[in-house]
């Protein structure tokens, strides 16, 4: 089956120079790359995105390392792949979320470590379901930022301007 996935190369790959390494594994899977871009992640934009884990003691080292606090480097970069098993592939691709517990071939295995304060500190993120995956990429993308229309498209009005929003 065809679907999405949000992929996010975190602080410490694009501080490291990891991107061109971890896109090339990510192109072992024959995935299709439908929306990329670099972000500087806010609080409210890291928040929303853990909201899952806020109740978790590490929650505010998250933060921190998705924000760039931790490496002095705010810019991550969020990628929609495309094609069929899209979330399988990449997260077989990426490893295990405990780089310890991760293949060494996978990304996380190669390139991620835990720190001395328990935080894994695995350079990507990789959507963990399909319903994960639309909620992910809807906070991280606008419609127009994705070559596909991959969920339903409204529009609103700001002062008498329309912009294309997600459902």
């Amino acid at each position: 089956m065809k679907e999405a996935t949000l992929v996010i190369i975190k602080p410490d790959g694009l501080k490291k120079s990891l991107t061109g390494n971890i896109l090339t594994r990510l192109s072992e899977t024959k995935l299709k790359i439908i929306g990329a871009k670099t972000v500087k992640v806010d609080k409210e934009l890291a928040y929303e995105h853990y909201q899952h884990l806020k109740d978790e003691r590490f929650f505010p080292e998250l933060i921190k390392y998705i924000t760039g606090e931790l490496h002095h480097d705010n810019r991550v970069m969020a990628l929609v792949y495309w094609g069929e098993d899209a979330i399988l592939k990449v997260r077989e691709v990426a490893g295990a979320t405990n780089p310890e517990e991760a293949e060494p071939i996978s990304i996380r295995g190669a390139y991620g470590r835990i720190l001395t304060i328990g935080l894994y500190e695995n350079v990507i993120h990789a959507s963990s379901s399909k319903e994960e995956a639309e909620r992910e990429i809807k906070l991280w993308f606008t419609p127009k930022e994705v070559v596909y229309e991959l969920y339903p498209i409204g529009e609103v009005e700001v002062e008498n301007y329309k912009l294309e929003v997600w459902k």
